[in-house]
């Protein structure tokens, strides 16, 4: 990363063309007054990614939806247990792993699942996976008995217009 000014005059960060990764990492309670955290943060980083703003929402909905995920379905609330995310700077995309110390579920049950159809449209639970594959670029779980849940959400940058 290089630094420079903005037209505010505050210090940001731009990624270099051609360099490795940059990672951030946020370490959370599961207790969801805590995704508040998250949630600055994830604006501060697609700000400094200077993401497009369809891009930085889709990102910041989808982190902030993955984090109460693990929150709510992977750590139980237990405020004990955290939640980890690290966030991937590259010059082409924002990655972010969210890894929670959950059982896990049955993630092609899951994922097969359409939570629009008339059946289940008006189910108060289902939709966080739908929406996070509809707005991320790559969504992928990985689930390891005894070592929690990974989501592996990316979104591709394109400069704002």
């Amino acid at each position: 990363m290089r630094r420079r000014e903005t037209s505010e005059g505050l210090r940001g960060y731009v990624m270099a063309e051609g360099r490795r990764s940059h990672e951030v990492r946020l370490t959370i309670p599961s207790c969801l007054e805590c995704l508040s955290v998250l949630d600055k943060l994830v604006e501060g980083v697609v700000e400094l990614l200077e993401m497009a703003e369809e891009d930085a929402n889709a990102a910041a909905i989808s982190v902030v939806e993955a984090g109460t995920n693990a929150i709510q379905h992977g750590n139980k609330f237990k405020e004990e247990i955290p939640v980890e995310f690290i966030f991937s700077l590259d010059s082409d995309a924002l990655r972010v792993e969210v890894r929670d110390r959950g059982p896990g579920f049955n993630v092609e049950e899951v994922l097969s699942a359409d939570p629009t159809t008339p059946e289940d449209i008006l189910k108060p639970r289902g939709r966080g996976i739908f929406i996070m594959r509809s707005l991320m670029d790559e969504v992928s779980f990985k689930i390891e008995e005894g070592d929690g849940c990974r989501a592996q959400l990316t979104r591709y940058r394109k400069r704002p217009e």
